[in-house]
């Protein structure tokens, strides 16, 4: 009897907690849609330290194996908060990393996590420590084969190494490892980014200093399906480099490099 109880009763605490994550997602997706111009900017900071203490909330829950589960509701959540470009003019982006350390934390082997960590938390709530610190620990649990195309982290790593630490003895290594781990694969897009991680690694050996090297990294991230709000701050971003982003009657954008670098 007592046997069935606990078989009973593990499945119903399981969906309890699933359920009631589910909740607090929806309520405070509410809470930061209903979050237009007319909420002051006091308000919007008590949502902000509300939203901070639930996340820290789902950090230390236990999850009864429904990891991806929860780093996908979070992940949606952080879609929400980053897409809110009213509100974030007002607060900045200073949640970002708090997202994805859980997002992560749950499911390292979340690809697509990685590229809107390095966007969110580097480019635009200037912490590239963090995360680099966080696709540090994340690369611990990748390997070249598992997850498919897992060398585009070694890449968005090199991206905020190069463009926004200035190490570049450190993104050399990592668009050497990208490179590295690319070359596994046969396929065209794979041995497009062995070919271009490769070539980014040489030319950060012989110049670190390179503007010409800056220049190309930004255009990795242009390149690489961003929105408009990103697609604009790499442009100003490269402009201020002395490169140029122009249209081609094709429709594809092309990037004209200073005279000198």
């Amino acid at each position: 009897m007592l046997l069935s109880r606990k078989a009973i009763a593990t499945p119903f605490v399981i969906c309890v907690c699933i359920l009631g994550v589910g909740l607090i997602q929806f309520h405070q997706l509410q809470k930061l849609i209903n979050s237009q111009q007319s909420a002051s900017l006091e308000t919007l900071e008590k949502e902000i330290k509300s939203e901070n203490i639930r996340l820290n909330f789902i950090k230390k829950m236990p999850t009864f194996g429904y990891d991806n589960f929860i780093a996908d509701l979070v992940y949606i959540n952080f879609l929400q908060y980053f897409g809110d470009d009213e509100v974030r003019d007002k607060t900045g982006y200073s949640l970002s990393p708090e997202y994805f350390e859980v997002i992560l934390e749950r499911d390292p082997r979340f690809l697509k996590a990685y590229r809107s960590l390095s966007i969110s938390t580097s480019l635009y709530a200037a912490m590239p420590e963090r995360a680099i610190a966080l696709s540090q620990k994340g690369l611990k649990s990748l390997s070249p084969f598992v997850p498919e195309k897992s060398y585009y982290v070694w890449r968005y790593k090199g991206i905020d190494e190069l463009l926004f630490l200035g190490n570049a003895q450190a993104a050399q290594k990592s668009f050497a490892t990208a490179a590295n781990w690319a070359s596994n694969f046969s396929d065209a897009e794979s041995q497009l980014i062995a070919n271009t991680s490769q070539k980014n690694a040489e030319f950060l050996s012989r110049n670190p200093n390179s503007k010409y090297a800056q220049i190309a990294t930004w255009s990795m991230v242009l390149n690489n399906q961003v929105d408009e709000k990103t697609r604009k701050r790499v442009i100003r971003e490269i402009e201020n480099l002395g490169g140029k982003v122009i249209i081609t009657p094709e429709g594809t954008q092309k990037i004209l490099f200073p005279p000198k670098d």
